[in-house]
């Protein structure tokens, strides 16, 4: 009985440090970045980016990303991005296929962009579902294909993301991967005014011009319509 007593209180140890204590310094050095105290934020999550966490290796790849706590070493940024992304957090893996893409820290590499980008698309991360998007766009590490591009920058468009929501709506304007349609063009540029996107507004504009009043109303409708569901379901 004694020894099952000794069992259990080492279990609840453990439960405690996977549940709370990684939890709290992790959010703890999100606050000390938040006021400007990196080496703090360094301090708490280097320890738990070393033992495997996968959020702490994400942190730590920002900081040497930023050079903020230390010094800025891409190289550095791009190894704990790998640690974190090969765990399967997706905000790293579209960081690191931004870091192939642009040639970060890694010779340019649009192929294995692509790899990372799509498992985290894959699973939801609208930035990288934009950005797969804009791989098809300009077949860069893939064949063009602008049907494949307007697949994701929809996923992304619906989740809120605001460039999504204008490529998507660029795309109607211009009839490429959709048939053309000026009502669906200022329905997604308008929603990506909505949400942000300064430069959607000159094609939102276009967009109204070529439609009758009955139809601008009807778009005009449906675009806030959409807004409001899209801002809901975030």
């Amino acid at each position: 009985m004694r020894y099952l007593l000794k069992f259990l209180v080492v279990l609840a140890a453990l439960v405690w440090v996977v549940s709370g204590a990684v939890a709290g310094p992790i959010e703890d050095g999100m606050a000390a970045a938040e006021r400007g105290d990196y080496q703090r934020a360094l301090e708490l999550w280097r320890p738990l980016a070393e033992q495997g966490h996968a959020r702490a290796q994400m942190r730590l790849g920002y900081l040497y990303r930023d050079g903020v706590g230390v010094p800025q070493d891409s190289v550095e940024a791009m190894k704990w991005y790998r640690k974190a992304a090969k765990q399967g957090l997706a905000v790293a893996q579209s960081n690191l296929g931004l870091m192939y893409a642009n040639g970060t820290g890694v010779p340019q590499d649009f192929g294995e962009a692509m790899k990372w980008y799509r498992k985290a698309a894959e699973q939801g991360y609208a930035n990288a579902q934009n950005n797969l998007g804009m791989m098809y766009v300009n077949g860069k590490g893939v064949t063009k294909d602008d049907r494949q591009a307007v697949v994701w920058f929809r996923k992304a468009a619906e989740q809120g993301h605001a460039n999504a929501q204008n490529n998507l709506g660029a795309k109607y304007g211009r009839g490429q991967g959709v048939p053309r349609s000026h009502a669906e063009a200022y329905v997604w540029l308008s929603i990506a005014t909505m949400s942000g996107n300064k430069g959607a507004k000159k094609g939102r504009d276009y967009a109204a011009s070529k439609l009758s009043p009955e139809d601008l109303l009807v778009a005009q409708k449906r675009a806030s319509n959409l807004y409001e569901e899209i801002q809901l379901s975030k």
